[in-house]
């Protein structure tokens, strides 16, 4: 039983990163991409750990602290883009003292 509703679950998941992915390719804004984006990282992140439920392991939790990891990075840099228009700004911090 419980494995039955754990590979309903990853199909759920799956059908939801398709729809991002049409979200991703087809999205009006950037905005919306980025959000996309985040959400298929975090669907992965589920689908991994479900994956590690199925197969009773904890090889995996690596790799979702990785995946978590990098999505939240490049969350960050795509929203420091659009606020800036630069993620690494060039300039020097000694001289504001």
């Amino acid at each position: 039983m419980m494995s039955s509703l754990l590979l309903l679950s990853l199909a759920i998941l799956s059908l939801a990163i398709v729809g991002c992915m049409y979200r991703l390719l087809k999205g009006p804004s950037v905005s919306d991409r980025i959000a996309a984006l985040d959400t298929i990282g975090v669907l992965l992140l589920s689908m991994i750990a479900i994956i590690c439920m199925l197969l009773k392991t904890y090889a995996y939790f690596d790799i979702i602290l990785v995946i978590g990891i990098l999505t939240f990075i490049g969350t960050t840099a795509f929203a420091r883009y659009i606020e800036r228009g630069v993620v690494i700004e060039n300039g020097d911090d000694s001289s504001n003292g």
